[in-house]
């Protein structure tokens, strides 16, 4: 009895937050390394799908670096990076590609439709909405060319609305096509945090392996539950924020500075993390807001 009380008093609590986003979009960033566990991906897209059916309007945005990575090993290409960003020319786009469209994407979409809703993918081999511009690096005052590396300028948000309109879940992969056609292969998290601006989500959540920001990068009791935009700008500065976090949090800066009210990182890995961010009022990562 005690446990059936505790699961209504779980949906209680809820309520509020369903009613409160009702109708309201969702956009959801999910990395690669998270997508390596079936279990993790099994529980985000449940929450995912049940977001979907109480009438909130999830869009998800997804990376893939590690089976990007095995891909072009399993063909015999150099996997190589530079600051941080992957080297692309045209052999490594061709595989970028077909990773992102045919195989995470869909693999995304086809779960979503198991479980009863549905869903979408937009990329650059069914429609596109990620327009962009090539991307250059600096070193030592020299402009660094990383071949087919772009960054994302525009969002195509009707196509985006409509779907939501339409109770259908839009499945993004981190593709762009710049003013000639040209696809190009952008950063999944910068992708994610300008699609969460160009929409005005209400809320931008990075799903990620790791539990949120943390004070002491190596303490993971040093957990921070809720912080500013100012303090996280901060952290930056003088060097708590870096390395692999970095990104994550620049996007959702990004995200704030083009109206997102909230943004959150939290750790794919932790049993339906995602619902326990939204719908309780503890919430399990890190939540930024102005």
């Amino acid at each position: 009895m005690e446990e059936a009380i505790a699961k209504a008093q779980t949906l209680v609590e809820a309520l509020g937050y369903i009613q409160r986003f009702s109708d309201k979009i969702i956009v959801v960033k999910m990395g690669g390394s998270v997508m390596d566990d079936e279990r993790a991906m099994s529980d985000i897209m449940t929450d995912i799908v049940f977001m979907n059916t109480v009438g909130m309007r999830p869009v998800i945005i997804h990376g893939g670096g590690k089976a990007i990575n095995n891909a072009m090993e399993a063909r015999g290409l150099q996997v190589e990076f530079v600051q941080g960003r992957r080297y692309t020319d045209q052999r490594t786009l061709t595989v970028v590609e077909h990773v992102l469209c045919n195989e995470i994407n869909r693999q995304l979409v086809n779960m979503i439709e198991a479980m009863g809703s549905s869903a979408m993918g937009l990329h650059t081999l069914s429609s596109t909405v990620l327009f962009g511009e090539k991307l250059f690096l600096e070193s030592e005052g020299r402009k660094i060319d990383l071949g087919f590396v772009g960054r994302v300028t525009s969002v195509n948000a009707r196509l985006i609305e409509l779907l939501c309109q339409a109770d259908t879940v839009p499945v993004i992969a981190p593709l762009a096509r710049d003013r000639t056609g040209t696809k190009l292969n952008c950063n999944a998290d910068t992708a994610a945090g300008e699609v969460a601006a160009a929409l005005k989500a209400e809320k931008f959540v990075v799903v990620s392996d790791t539990h949120g920001i943390r004070r002491d990068p190596k303490d993971p009791a040093s957990l921070i539950a809720q912080v500013s935009e100012a303090e996280i700008r901060a952290m930056i500065q003088d060097g708590t924020i870096s390395s692999g976090m970095l990104p994550k949090v620049e996007a959702c800066l990004r995200a704030l500075d083009g109206g997102v009210q909230r943004t959150h990182i939290i750790d794919g890995r932790f049993p339906h993390s995602l619902l326990l961010e939204i719908f309780s009022d503890g919430g399990v990562g890190t939540l930024i807001q102005k």
